[in-house]
Protein backbone atom coordinates (compact mmCIF):
# COMPACT_ATOMS: atom_id res chain seq x y z
CA UNK A 1 0.00 0.00 0.00
CA UNK A 2 3.25 2.02 0.53
CA UNK A 3 5.71 3.68 -1.82
CA UNK A 4 4.86 4.62 -5.20
CA UNK A 5 1.33 4.54 -5.67
CA UNK A 6 0.25 2.02 -8.44
CA UNK A 7 -1.40 2.65 -11.72
CA UNK A 8 -4.95 0.74 -11.42
CA UNK A 9 -6.49 -1.29 -14.22
CA UNK A 10 -10.03 -0.04 -14.50
CA UNK A 11 -12.09 2.54 -12.41
CA UNK A 12 -9.73 4.81 -10.13
CA UNK A 13 -9.63 7.93 -8.24
CA UNK A 14 -6.28 9.40 -7.61
CA UNK A 15 -5.74 11.88 -4.87
CA UNK A 16 -2.74 14.24 -5.21
CA UNK A 17 -1.59 16.41 -2.22
CA UNK A 18 0.72 19.27 -2.90
CA UNK A 19 3.32 21.47 -1.02
CA UNK A 20 6.69 22.70 -1.36
CA UNK A 21 9.38 20.33 -0.31
CA UNK A 22 7.33 16.82 -0.33
CA UNK A 23 8.56 16.46 3.06
CA UNK A 24 6.53 17.75 5.67
CA UNK A 25 2.74 19.20 4.93
CA UNK A 26 1.85 16.80 2.10
CA UNK A 27 3.47 13.74 3.50
CA UNK A 28 1.35 14.19 6.75
CA UNK A 29 -1.53 14.85 4.60
CA UNK A 30 -0.74 11.98 2.13
CA UNK A 31 -0.63 9.33 4.99
CA UNK A 32 -3.49 10.96 7.07
CA UNK A 33 -5.91 10.13 4.18
CA UNK A 34 -4.71 6.79 3.22
CA UNK A 35 -5.36 6.05 6.79
CA UNK A 36 -8.55 7.75 7.31
CA UNK A 37 -9.26 5.78 4.24
CA UNK A 38 -8.16 2.03 4.97
CA UNK A 39 -10.08 3.24 8.39
CA UNK A 40 -13.25 3.41 6.69
CA UNK A 41 -12.96 1.43 3.46
CA UNK A 42 -10.56 -1.50 4.95
CA UNK A 43 -8.59 -1.33 1.75
CA UNK A 44 -9.03 1.82 -0.37
CA UNK A 45 -7.27 0.77 -3.32
CA UNK A 46 -10.06 -1.84 -3.39
CA UNK A 47 -12.54 1.21 -3.94
CA UNK A 48 -10.09 2.43 -6.62
CA UNK A 49 -8.91 5.24 -4.38
CA UNK A 50 -5.39 5.82 -4.68
CA UNK A 51 -3.72 8.51 -2.37
CA UNK A 52 0.13 10.33 -3.26
CA UNK A 53 1.59 13.43 -3.07
CA UNK A 54 4.24 15.79 -4.65
CA UNK A 55 6.53 19.43 -4.18
CA UNK A 56 6.43 21.99 -5.96
CA UNK A 57 9.91 22.56 -5.27
CA UNK A 58 9.94 18.53 -3.67
CA UNK A 59 13.12 17.16 -2.49
CA UNK A 60 13.54 14.37 -5.36
CA UNK A 61 13.89 11.00 -3.24
CA UNK A 62 14.18 12.55 0.27
CA UNK A 63 13.08 10.81 3.60
CA UNK A 64 9.72 12.81 4.95
CA UNK A 65 10.79 14.97 7.62
CA UNK A 66 11.33 12.90 11.12
CA UNK A 67 8.97 15.42 13.01
CA UNK A 68 6.60 14.64 10.48
CA UNK A 69 6.70 10.74 10.87
CA UNK A 70 6.44 11.53 14.58
CA UNK A 71 3.08 13.23 13.96
CA UNK A 72 1.41 10.12 11.68
CA UNK A 73 2.64 7.89 14.05
CA UNK A 74 0.37 9.68 17.11
CA UNK A 75 -2.55 9.11 14.61
CA UNK A 76 -1.97 5.46 13.86
CA UNK A 77 -0.69 6.64 10.52
CA UNK A 78 1.93 4.24 8.89
CA UNK A 79 4.96 6.83 8.06
CA UNK A 80 7.24 3.92 6.30
CA UNK A 81 8.66 3.78 2.43
CA UNK A 82 8.29 7.57 2.34
CA UNK A 83 9.91 9.05 -1.04
CA UNK A 84 9.81 12.74 -1.37
CA UNK A 85 8.83 13.90 -5.40
CA UNK A 86 8.91 16.96 -7.76
CA UNK A 87 5.55 17.45 -9.18
CA UNK A 88 5.31 16.98 -12.59
CA UNK A 89 3.00 17.05 -15.39
CA UNK A 90 1.88 13.80 -15.30
CA UNK A 91 1.59 14.00 -11.44
CA UNK A 92 -1.55 16.82 -12.68
CA UNK A 93 -2.59 14.86 -15.72
CA UNK A 94 -3.49 11.41 -13.85
CA UNK A 95 -5.25 13.49 -10.42
CA UNK A 96 -8.88 13.72 -10.29
CA UNK A 97 -8.36 15.17 -7.12
CA UNK A 98 -5.65 17.91 -6.11
CA UNK A 99 -5.29 19.45 -2.81
CA UNK A 100 -2.87 22.06 -1.68
CA UNK A 101 -1.55 23.24 1.23
CA UNK A 102 -2.01 26.94 0.26
CA UNK A 103 -3.18 29.09 -2.37
CA UNK A 104 0.24 29.24 -4.21
CA UNK A 105 0.28 25.97 -4.39
CA UNK A 106 -2.87 25.97 -5.89
CA UNK A 107 -2.07 28.68 -8.48
CA UNK A 108 1.33 26.41 -8.90
CA UNK A 109 -0.62 23.54 -10.07
CA UNK A 110 -3.55 24.90 -12.13
CA UNK A 111 -0.75 27.53 -14.13
CA UNK A 112 0.54 23.80 -15.41
CA UNK A 113 -2.52 23.67 -17.53
CA UNK A 114 -4.12 20.08 -18.21
CA UNK A 115 -7.56 21.68 -17.08
CA UNK A 116 -6.54 21.68 -13.67
CA UNK A 117 -8.48 24.55 -12.31
CA UNK A 118 -11.87 22.91 -11.58
CA UNK A 119 -9.90 20.04 -9.87
CA UNK A 120 -7.50 22.03 -7.52
CA UNK A 121 -8.53 23.46 -4.52
CA UNK A 122 -6.55 23.79 -1.42
CA UNK A 123 -7.31 21.32 1.36
CA UNK A 124 -8.94 23.75 3.26
CA UNK A 125 -10.75 25.39 0.53
CA UNK A 126 -12.36 21.74 -0.22
CA UNK A 127 -13.31 21.11 3.49
CA UNK A 128 -15.27 24.50 3.37
CA UNK A 129 -17.18 23.58 0.03
CA UNK A 130 -17.38 19.90 1.29
CA UNK A 131 -19.18 20.82 4.54
CA UNK A 132 -21.85 22.60 1.87
CA UNK A 133 -22.58 20.09 0.01
CA UNK A 134 -26.20 17.80 0.80
CA UNK A 135 -24.34 13.96 1.48
CA UNK A 136 -27.67 13.18 0.08
CA UNK A 137 -26.98 14.62 -3.79
CA UNK A 138 -24.06 12.21 -4.14
CA UNK A 139 -23.96 8.88 -5.37
CA UNK A 140 -24.52 6.02 -3.26
CA UNK A 141 -20.45 4.21 -2.78
CA UNK A 142 -22.71 1.16 -2.48
CA UNK A 143 -24.60 1.53 -5.58
CA UNK A 144 -22.14 3.54 -7.81
CA UNK A 145 -19.45 3.06 -6.15
CA UNK A 146 -16.64 5.11 -4.16
CA UNK A 147 -14.89 6.64 -7.05
CA UNK A 148 -18.35 7.86 -8.83
CA UNK A 149 -19.08 9.62 -5.66
CA UNK A 150 -15.71 11.23 -5.22
CA UNK A 151 -15.75 12.33 -8.96
CA UNK A 152 -19.65 14.19 -8.62
CA UNK A 153 -17.96 15.49 -5.07
CA UNK A 154 -15.40 17.79 -6.82
CA UNK A 155 -17.88 18.18 -9.62
CA UNK A 156 -20.35 19.42 -7.02
CA UNK A 157 -17.19 21.51 -4.82
CA UNK A 158 -16.23 23.48 -7.74
CA UNK A 159 -19.56 24.30 -8.70
CA UNK A 160 -19.94 25.88 -5.37
CA UNK A 161 -16.24 27.51 -5.53
CA UNK A 162 -17.54 31.13 -6.59
CA UNK A 163 -20.14 30.79 -3.84
CA UNK A 164 -18.65 30.28 -1.00
CA UNK A 165 -15.35 32.48 -0.14
CA UNK A 166 -13.37 32.03 2.91
CA UNK A 167 -14.04 34.11 5.75
CA UNK A 168 -10.10 35.66 5.55
CA UNK A 169 -6.86 35.26 3.50
CA UNK A 170 -5.62 32.83 5.88
CA UNK A 171 -8.31 30.22 5.95
CA UNK A 172 -7.30 28.45 3.36
CA UNK A 173 -3.51 28.07 4.03
CA UNK A 174 -1.87 25.35 6.05
CA UNK A 175 1.54 27.23 6.98
CA UNK A 176 4.67 25.31 6.96
CA UNK A 177 6.27 23.56 10.01
CA UNK A 178 9.76 23.13 8.29
CA UNK A 179 12.47 23.73 10.80
CA UNK A 180 10.22 24.14 13.18
CA UNK A 181 9.94 22.16 16.47
CA UNK A 182 7.63 19.24 17.23
CA UNK A 183 4.94 21.46 19.09
CA UNK A 184 4.35 23.58 15.76
CA UNK A 185 4.27 20.50 13.78
CA UNK A 186 1.98 18.35 16.04
CA UNK A 187 -0.21 21.26 15.81
CA UNK A 188 -0.03 21.39 11.97
CA UNK A 189 -0.85 17.47 12.25
CA UNK A 190 -4.15 18.13 13.80
CA UNK A 191 -4.77 21.41 11.46
CA UNK A 192 -4.59 18.66 8.63
CA UNK A 193 -6.02 15.68 10.29
CA UNK A 194 -9.49 18.01 10.84
CA UNK A 195 -9.54 19.35 7.57
CA UNK A 196 -9.42 15.73 6.40
CA UNK A 197 -12.26 14.39 8.42
CA UNK A 198 -15.50 15.82 6.61
CA UNK A 199 -13.15 15.32 3.09
CA UNK A 200 -12.84 11.45 3.93
CA UNK A 201 -16.69 11.47 5.24
CA UNK A 202 -17.73 12.54 2.15
CA UNK A 203 -15.89 10.68 -0.18
CA UNK A 204 -16.27 7.36 1.39
CA UNK A 205 -19.95 8.36 2.83
CA UNK A 206 -18.49 7.06 6.26
CA UNK A 207 -19.04 9.24 9.00
CA UNK A 208 -16.69 8.11 12.20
Amino acid sequence: MYGEPPVLPGDSFRILHVSTGNVCRSPITERLTRHALADRLGDPLAGGLVVESAGTWGHEGAPMEANAETVLADFGADPSGFVGRELLDDHVIRADLVLTATRDHRAQVISMGHSAGLRTFTLKEFTRLVRAIDPATLPDPLDGGVVERARALVRAAAALRGWLLAPSVEADEVYDPYGAPLPFFRSVGSEINEALDPVVAALTGVVK
